[in-house]
């Protein structure tokens, strides 16, 4: 590289830092896809106490739930894109432009920022199946065909990941799909249905106390909050990955100076023990990255899930 060209390199630097330092100029409103106690909505707000004092301005964390984060997302685009309206949402927004009819584009009207947090889907199961591994799931699924499995809705990573799950294994189960995690977990726990594929946030504390059985968990190595179960590929499912993250957005030709340095106040703020140790106790993974990591992952996940759907079948009820 020459020397010249050092120099516009290092100018450029300089200059996206100094017009990040004129970012923010009045209060951040991060718009939370969902509603208010769950994961999402918990990490954002520990987020925004956090990053507020760095950023000279508050961070006002407003719930705007429904169509699968779509409200949410749809809200933000209607607003002007000067990177003071922030859309904090989940694997969703890759995922239902394959399922919904959508108004917008999230692939081209949306600018990932950092990804937050990773978890897995697990599948879980009643101790009244008397299972304790997937191998014997799979041979108590062959002797009687059409278990159902509870989820927190049709279309959602952990359909998928069921779907996915009983076609590599040559099992039939039946998609039992709830309008939420909620009464989905409530009657797992109760053995209204025995098996689910879920998040694995609201089922630690039933699985700590003995109350269910986790057999495996989508993502490609084992989550912190839950080492002792295997993945789906440890557990002999081939090629069955899939990790729920939540994620910062802001709506496309928001200044580059608002990307930069909100990817890197979150980053710094992920980094805190205190809140690593916060997320870890609802069962998120903290992450960060940079925006080009972020979108990269949103890129991936946008392609795998359009493949999904087609070759699973899956579609909403």
């Amino acid at each position: 590289m020459t020397f010249r060209r050092i120099f516009l390199v290092i100018f450029l630097f300089a200059a996206g830092a100094l017009q990040a330092q004129d970012w923010p100029t009045r209060p951040l409103r991060m718009v939370v896809a969902f509603p208010p106690g769950g994961s999402t909505d918990i990490a954002v707000r520990v987020l925004a106490e956090r990053i507020a004092p760095a950023l000279g301005q508050p961070v006002l964390v407003e719930n705007r739930a429904g169509a699968s984060g779509n409200v949410a997302a749809e809200y933000v685009l209607k607003q002007p894109a000067d990177g003071h309206l922030v859309l904090a949402t989940a694997d969703a927004l890759a995922s239902t432009p394959h399922l919904f009819k959508l108004a917008f584009d999230p692939a081209k009207e949306f600018l990932p920022v950092v990804q937050l947090t990773r978890q897995p889907v697990v599948l879980a199961a009643h101790p009244s199946t008397g299972v304790n591994t997937v191998a014997e799931l799979i041979a108590l699924a062959k002797s009687k065909p059409g278990l159902g499995y509870a989820t927190s809705g049709s279309g959602s990573l952990q359909h998928m990941a069921g779907e996915w799950f009983a076609k590599l294994a040559g099992i039939q189960l039946t998609h039992v799909p709830y309008k939420g995690g909620g009464q989905a977990v409530t009657d797992l726990v109760g053995g209204q249905v025995p098996l689910g594929s879920l998040g694995n946030t609201p089922l630690l504390p039933h699985y700590r106390a003995g109350k269910l059985k986790i057999l495996a968990q989508t993502t490609r190595s084992r989550s912190a909050s839950l080492p002792d179960v295997p993945t789906y590929e440890e557990a002999g499912q081939r090629g069955l990955v899939l990790e729920q993250w939540l994620g910062l957005f802001l709506a496309a030709g928001s200044p580059p100076a608002a990307i930069a340095r909100l990817s890197a106040e979150i980053g710094r703020a992920l980094g805190e023990p205190a809140v690593r140790e916060r997320f870890a106790q609802v069962g998120l993974e903290p992450v960060g990255g940079t925006p080009q990591e972020f979108a990269r992952l949103y890129r991936d996940d946008y392609e795998k899930y359009a493949r999904l759907t087609r070759e699973l079948s899956i579609k909403l009820d």
